[in-house]
């Protein structure tokens, strides 16, 4: 079956927060949303259908699992990322930043410290300082490719005996990165050495591009598998992000008995109504929508790449190794912050992820979601590149009429 990823579907007025809290995020409601990262594609039909099926029954009374719930889930890893995962080792919960809040208050104390990576998905800074606990930055080196590595000499410099977690983003959002087998061992070397516990996020998991293979952080050592949580779900890649599909991966015996003690206690592990369904159709039948999307992203991906080159030289795109964000590298363009973020919004009018927010590091960056139709994308890069134009030409024109009125 093809699939339609050129459709246009109106989201404004769903409740979708892509589109429904532009004028209260950007001061204006005439924006193509190219920020929060859901796709603009439809949710594939074998989602729908199985959710339909269950809604045609009129009682939506207490459930348990569905037998074939966990067993799907650990054929799906099994299978496209080679990690034999056994059923004990997960539970669900009820979304990954929810699941770090949760992990930081069953694991930690309140003078223990929380390392992350910048420039790095906000909640990870935020999460950890609104439940009082030190944020810890340990930066990417930024290579001069512009792609990015983990700099393990400063990550020695800056952990001391407080460090107790540290923030993976793997793949890296919102660079793109795949890490490699040879970072992530090292890093499950350093943490496990030291007594950190790893929280790796990996909600991008399933869409590495152009041939690259994620891997587990929990399966490439069994050092990683001892200090590691893993949280996953298959949100991102089908778009069901509102349904709330995610779940965790706890080898260690003691890790999981202190983390998932908690979340029992506290009744944060049972997967409401639509959560199991979803997934299992998903991860069931989805492997040919998936496969024709990522295709479709290749495209996009390429597409804004030649097009910036030929037209937007001053902005560079870092081709991403997994996932439909793409980081644009802006500052050629010699922009200050609220420049920069002008000319997005009221020159283009366009509405993407402020670089300032992923911490330091991300100056002079915007964070690009090109999960929509071609035509979409087409129609934002023309408008950001007359834009672009349009303010070097008045730039051009202040400075000629200084020099003339000097």
């Amino acid at each position: 079956m093809k699939y339609d990823f050129d459709k246009i579907i109106e989201r404004k007025g769903t409740g979708a927060i892509k589109t429904d809290v532009l004028k209260d995020r950007y001061g204006r409601e005439d924006l193509t949303a190219l920020w929060v990262a859901d796709m603009d594609f439809e949710t594939p039909e074998f989602i729908t259908d199985a959710l339909k099926k269950r809604l045609e029954h009129s009682l939506y009374g207490y459930t348990v699992e569905p037998e074939d719930y966990w067993p799907t889930v650990m054929k799906w890893i099994e299978e496209h990322h080679q990690w034999k995962v056994d059923r004990e080792w997960l539970t669900y919960i009820p979304g990954i930043v929810k699941g770090i809040g949760m992990a930081i208050n069953a694991l930690l104390e309140k003078d223990d410290k929380v390392i992350i990576q910048p420039p790095v998905y906000h909640p990870f800074r935020l999460v950890p300082q609104g439940n009082s606990r030190e944020v810890v930055y340990n930066p990417l080196h930024e290579n001069e490719d512009g792609s990015y590595s983990m700099d393990f000499d400063n990550l020695e410099a800056v952990c001391d005996d407080k460090c107790r977690m540290l923030i993976l983003s793997n793949p890296h959002n919102p660079a793109g990165i795949v890490w490699s087998r040879e970072t992530l061992e090292r890093l499950a070397s350093f943490c496990h050495s030291r007594g950190i516990i790893v929280i790796s996020d990996e909600i991008h998991c399933d869409m590495a591009l152009y041939g690259h293979k994620h891997i587990p952080f929990a399966s490439v050592s069994p050092e990683a598998a001892a200090c590691s949580i893993t949280f996953g779900a298959p949100s991102k890649t089908f778009n069901i992000a509102g349904i709330v599909s995610s779940y965790a991966i706890v080898p260690s015996d003691s890790l999981r008995e202190r983390f998932y003690g908690w979340l029992h206690a506290n009744e944060l592990c049972s997967p409401h109504l639509f959560s199991p369904i979803a997934t299992t159709a998903a991860f069931r039948y989805g492997e040919e929508w998936r496969r024709q999307m990522l295709e479709y992203i290749e495209g996009n991906i390429d597409w804004l790449c030649s097009f910036c080159t030929e037209n937007i030289p001053q902005i560079r795109p870092l081709k991403p190794q997994a996932s439909f964000l793409v980081w644009l590298d802006c500052r050629s363009l010699n922009l200050d912050h609220d420049r920069l973020v002008d000319l997005f919004v009221n020159k283009a009018r366009l509405a993407l992820n402020d670089g300032e927010t992923f911490n330091p590091g991300g100056q002079g960056f915007m964070r690009l979601n090109v999960a929509v139709p071609k035509s979409v994308l087409r129609d934002a890069m023309e408008r950001l590149c007359n834009a672009v134009r349009n303010y070097a030409h008045s730039i051009d024109d202040r400075t000629e009429s200084t020099v003339l009125n000097k």
